[in-house]
């Protein structure tokens, strides 16, 4: 399911991705793969590959939420900008949430685009 919308709930070890439109949610999880090596880097490696993963479930989605603690969201906002620009660029805002349910994500993320959308000019339905 390719859908407009979708809300990504990110932590350093899992992502949960739900795609919504106005009628289905799909949810898709992504999960880090730590590699145990003694080599420098290799966690910040491993964060690289995991946020890359994130990035390419994203891919085709026009309007993105990130929501999730502050120093995920921070940190994979910069992976995001640095590596990854034109996914970058479909993120259209930052939330920071603790434990919500998937019902409560889509709840907010509804409530995020809709306002984004009044910002941007986009014509709602009545």
């Amino acid at each position: 399911m390719t859908s407009f919308h979708a809300v990504a709930h990110i932590d350093h070890q899992s992502a949960q991705i739900l795609q919504f439109d106005a009628e289905h949610v799909q949810s898709q999880k992504v999960k880090t793969h730590t590699h145990h090596t003694r080599q420098h880097g290799s966690d910040v490696r491993s964060e690289h590959e995991f946020f890359g993963q994130v990035c390419d479930a994203l891919e085709g989605i026009h309007e993105v939420l990130i929501v999730g603690s502050h120093t995920a969201q921070a940190d994979f906002k910069h992976y995001a900008l640095k590596h990854r620009p034109e996914t970058a660029k479909r993120i259209v805002a930052y939330e920071t949430v603790d434990q919500p349910t998937e019902h409560q994500l889509v709840a907010l993320a509804r409530k995020v685009f809709l306002k984004f959308d009044r910002m941007a000019g986009v014509p709602t339905p009545s």
